[in-house]
């Protein structure tokens, strides 16, 4: 699907829930395919894989920043993440196994932990 394609129908879907901006649809996805190839292989990934694939992506792209650009995206925890998926899922977008479950996003870690507490600021990685 192209990428202005893909912006409609996840606009298209957000303006029905509106909980989360447009960007945190598209960045899940984005995400998706980074955890994808940072597995090196295509098909399935946990919620899990794609809540650390998350983390990573989110702290070389927006570094220190990370947990206020998601909070501004509508995002306050892991499973905010998971509604994005399922939301996704339910659209057609993105497919999902018999066993994967919005609790698989719930409290998997902590914004501040994660983004803010154990970030070295020279570096720009986690510690």
């Amino acid at each position: 699907m192209e990428h202005n394609d893909l912006m409609l129908r996840v606009e298209h879907l957000n303006s029905r829930d509106g909980r989360y901006k447009t960007q945190a649809y598209m960045f899940t996805i984005d995400a998706l395919e980074f955890t994808m190839a940072g597995l090196g292989r295509p098909g399935h990934v946990s919620g899990r894989e794609l809540l650390e694939g998350i983390a990573v992506l989110a702290k070389r792209e927006f570094g220190p920043t990370a947990k206020m650009v998601f909070e501004s995206w509508g995002l306050k925890g892991t499973r905010d993440f998971g509604e994005i998926v399922f939301h996704l899922v339910g659209a057609g977008l993105l497919g999902k196994t018999d066993e994967d479950s919005i609790e698989d996003f719930e409290a998997v870690y902590n914004f501040d932990d994660v983004f803010e507490k154990h970030y070295d600021w020279k570096a720009g990685e986690p510690l």
